[in-house]
């Protein structure tokens, strides 16, 4: 099975910013500058351009002609030119018994893909040794986490959609609020389908389809903060672009999101992280972005040694491990920042106590500062693979501390409705 589709597998595998939709008269996407753009080509003052983007990424109105801060003359006029706001909305909803909620969004061209909402994280941001871990850790008034939040939770600060126009708010209710949504974590996707063809993951059934936009990827995000009712800089909630695709090969679309996302909705991007299967061109232009733009990294690792992910990862023959290594030492790291490593255990295949000693001898050799985050395998249909028994999961984490390699068991959410690691193929079911 896996020779089969080889060929024709590896030779998507060159990052690109092509596979977009039609190009369509829609507003969300474009960010203030565009927009500025757009209203003086229109014969209207500059700053309508700033009041169209606070309004579609702050205040998310998703009609024009609810934008009471533009004349109901600019309204309809936009309107009759054919612009529409256009952001991605959520079409369905499954929700598991643990509170996550996986959605299919649909985009302008009537495709789906798919995101989830974790109220409670699953773990994957700890121990990266930032400031989306241990948020009521009051010991830790770091510069880098009161950027993010006062130390001292009865002068919690409530900031608005945009960091440079903060805003202070006194009061014990603020911290409640806070800490009721600290740990939240949305996943989204960068593409519909993937061509990475993993062996272990239900996306690589659908091959790609094609590439998100970057209007197309950040509005899942504000499709689940509308939902959700999330107010920026007061609910804490961690970005994870591991969703459907692999970022690095839609680089101008996962990037082009995390800007605005940044620059329009006010989000720090020490609270997103980044997936790659190892795209070794994308984790170069990753190491020459601005940290003001750039999320943190982790890398899906899930073998020890090439011979084993050659099997399950397709991709590891085009970039092996070692070529890999070479391009995440470019990255500049933040102080106390690290490299994270995702590791899906597989039952039989790499969960073996000599499987644990060469990644944490992998790791250590190095040089990186990295943590290792450990995802039982969650099962698909068709796909021949065994989760490891707990034991074996536990045994994994412990070999790689006793080694020195911090490591850290990610909890599965909403394994039943197809919303796990791995998992999301747009099923209806659930």
């Amino acid at each position: 099975m896996l020779a089969s589709g080889m060929k024709e597998t590896l030779s998507q595998l060159v990052p690109t910013g092509n596979g977009r939709p039609p190009a369509r008269k829609q507003l969300f996407g474009l960010d203030a500058e565009a927009l500025t753009a757009l209203m003086v080509e229109a014969g209207e003052p500059a700053f309508r351009g700033r009041q169209l983007a606070e309004a579609i990424y702050c205040q998310r109105i998703a009609e024009i002609d609810e934008i009471s801060t533009l004349p109901k003359a600019l309204r309809q006029r936009l309107v009759d030119d054919g612009w529409q706001i256009a952001r991605p909305a959520i079409a369905q909803r499954f929700q598991s018994i643990d509170g996550t909620e996986r959605y299919l969004i649909q985009q302008a061209d009537g495709l789906t893909t798919e995101a989830v909402w974790m109220p409670e994280g699953d773990g994957g941001e700890s121990g990266d040794g930032s400031n989306a871990e241990s948020a009521d850790s009051l010991d830790d008034c770091s510069p880098e986490r009161e950027s993010i939040i006062d130390c001292h939770p009865e002068r919690a600060p409530i900031i608005d959609c945009h960091p440079e126009r903060a805003k202070r708010v006194e009061g014990p209710a603020v911290s409640k609020v806070y800490d009721e949504a600290r740990r939240s974590t949305i996943c989204v996707s960068s593409q519909v389908g993937c061509a990475v063809n993993c062996q272990f993951c239900l996306t690589a059934r659908l091959g790609l389809q094609r590439n998100l936009t970057a209007g197309e990827i950040a509005g899942q995000v504000l499709a689940i903060f509308e939902r959700h009712a999330v107010e920026v800089g007061r609910n804490r909630v961690n970005l994870v672009f591991m969703g459907m695709g692999e970022p690095f090969l839609n680089y101008d679309g996962f990037i082009g999101a995390v800007r605005l996302l940044v620059s329009e909705v006010g989000l720090s991007p020490r609270r997103m992280t980044v997936s790659t299967s190892g795209i070794v061109p994308g984790i170069e232009r990753f190491a020459a972005e601005d940290t003001e733009f750039r999320p943190k990294l982790a890398i899906s690792l899930n073998a020890p040694n090439d011979s084993i992910r050659d099997q399950i990862m397709p991709v590891n023959r085009k970039w092996p491990i070692t070529v890999v290594m070479d391009a995440v030492r470019r990255v500049q790291l933040r102080p106390r920042e690290r490299i994270t490593f995702e590791y899906v255990l597989l039952g039989g295949v790499n969960d073996r106590p000599q499987d644990a000693a060469e990644v944490a001898r992998l790791l250590r050799r190095s040089g990186l500062p990295a943590k290792v985050n450990l995802i039982a395998w969650n099962p698909g249909p068709g796909i021949n693979y065994a989760t490891p028994q707990p034991e074996a999961v536990e045994a994994f984490r412990r070999a790689l501390a006793d080694a020195g390699i911090p490591a850290y068991v990610r909890k599965p959410r909403g394994r039943e409705i197809y919303a796990a690691c791995g998992q999301l193929k747009r099923t209806v079911e659930g």
